[in-house]
Formats: C-alpha cells, sequence, structure tokens
C-alpha cells in the first residue's frame, strides 16, 4: 500500500505507478545510531511529517540525517523521490534499502514500481514475485502483480492475482483507486473485460453494489456480450436485482 499518510493513488488521467510500500514500525528492524533530534524529533520522524505535507524535497533531506545504514530511511527516501518523479534517485534508494535488508518486501515491491512506471513490465513482475517470495500475504503487491500482467495483456494471470489481493484485503482496489493506475493507455475493450472480471470477482464475494457498479462500467466501456452478461453464473444471485435488469437494456456508449 501506500505509505501511511502519503495518500491514495494518483488521478486516472496521470502516470502514477502502482502502490508503493514503506514500512512505518518494523519489529524486525534493528536499533540504528540515534541521530541529533531536532525538537524533539527523531530524523525519521520529521521526514514522515514533511511526506504527510507532500514536502518530498525537505523530507529526502530529513531522512537524510539519519542513520544511513537504516533500510527503512533508505525505502523511505526511495518514495520521496518516487513523489517527485526522479526515478533514478528513487530506484537508488530502493537497491539501498534492499542491499541493507535483502528480506524487506516492501522495498523489492517499490522498486518493482519503478519499472512499472518505466513500462519494463518483465522487470516489474520479476520484483513483484520476489516481494510475494518473502511475504506471500501482501495484498497490495498482488494487485500491483496483476497490474503488470495487465499491461502485458496476460488477463488470466491478473485476474487471478486480483482475486487473491481481494481475498487477503477486500477493499485494496477501493483503498487505492488501483483500477484507475491500470487502465491508463489501454484500450476501450480491455478496460470493458477489466471492469468485467472485477464485476465477477465482486459477485462471488456477496458484494451485490460493487459488482453492480462494475458491470455498469463495463457496459458504458461497451462490453459487446450482453447474452454472456445475462447466463454468466457468476451472477446468479444478482438476476433478481431491479438494478442488474436494468444493466441488461442499458445501452452502452457511444465512442
Amino acid at each position: 500500500m501506500l505509505a501511511a499518510g502519503l495518500g491514495a493513488a494518483l488521478a486516472f488521467s496521470q502516470t502514477p505507478p502502482p502502490a508503493v510500500s514503506s514500512a512505518m514500525l518494523d519489529p524486525s528492524r534493528p536499533a540504528q545510531a540515534e541521530a541529533p533530534r531536532v525538537n524533539g524529533l527523531s530524523a525519521e520522524q520529521r521526514g514522515d511529517i514533511l511526506m504527510a505535507r507532500k514536502m518530498y524535497r525537505e523530507a529526502v533531506e530529513a531522512f537524510a540525517q539519519g542513520d544511513p545504514k537504516d533500510p527503512v530511511l533508505r525505502n523511505k527516501m526511495g518514495i520521496a523521490y518516487h513523489q517527485m518523479m526522479d526515478l533514478a534517485k528513487a530506484r537508488k534508494c530502493y537497491e539501498q534499502a534492499i542491499k541493507l535488508k535483502s528480506s524487506y518486501h516492501e522495498a523489492v515491491n517499490n522498486l518493482g514500481t519503478i519499472f512499472y512506471v518505466q513500462k519494463n513490465y518483465r522487470r516489474a513482475i520479476s520484483q513483484y514475485k520476489k516481494a510475494l517470495r518473502i511475504a506471500p500475504d501482501q495484498a497490495s503487491v498482488h494487485s500491483n502483480l496483476g497490474t503488470a500482467y495487465f499491461a502485458r495483456k496476460q488477463m488470466d494471470l491478473a485476474i487471478e492475482e486480483f482475486r487473491k489481493a481481494i481475498q487477503l484485503d477486500p477493499d485494496v482496489f477501493e483503498h487505492h483507486s488501483s483500477y484507475g493506475v491500470i487502465l491508463q493507455e489501454r484500450t476501450v475493450e480491455d478496460r470493458a473485460k477489466f471492469h468485467y472480471s472485477m464485476a465477477t470477482l465482486y459477485a462471488s464475494q456477496g458484494r451485490n453494489d460493487l459488482a453492480i457498479q462494475y458491470l455498469r462500467k463495463a457496459i458504458e466501456e461497451g462490453y459487446k456480450e450482453r447474452k454472456k452478461l445475462g447466463e454468466d453464473p457468476a451472477f446468479v444471485a444478482l438476476r433478481d436485482m431491479e438494478e442488474f435488469k436494468q444493466l441488461l437494456t442499458l445501452e452502452p456508449r457511444v465512442l
């Protein structure tokens, strides 16, 4: 997920990375040398406050005053650079964090987002898989992996990762508006298929309101298999709903 206080994914019209991770409290984090405090705050605490205020350059300066061998501070510096879209420096910080702590799945995930933004989806997938080998129960990383598969038009693999993400965190997509990120630069047909697939996932959970919402999006994007919509066993529980019946008569958006 995005680091606490850093906000959700950026607007649909922009080109942000998938969800970025930051460990705020890591019980396995080794004790680090204490840097001088300013107004009673550590370098990390000052950096966190500046990140929350979106003062990313100042946050980098604050984090840099902490222990250079602290992987969490390196990761947070990477996030600050990432937010400024200085990808080269962000990548360097993530790689430093991983070198300091090879099992740091948050930094591994974040390195994957660098490759994703650069449209190097193969390397992004490799990093996300590595992060999941370390921490297999991270919903946001499964979501990111699905994002990269989707970008490569590997729909079956993408939907399977989205399914795992939703099972681990039922609100993972609603928290981060991830669908807005992964649909950028996709074709209308791809967007329609994505929304339809998300509808089936939510219907399987009995979350009918969200299933209806995504079905509406699919139809508005021009989903063509209207007969399948009425016969798909995934939507058995929806068939008696008035909203679902209305969807069957909804005209696709003219594009």
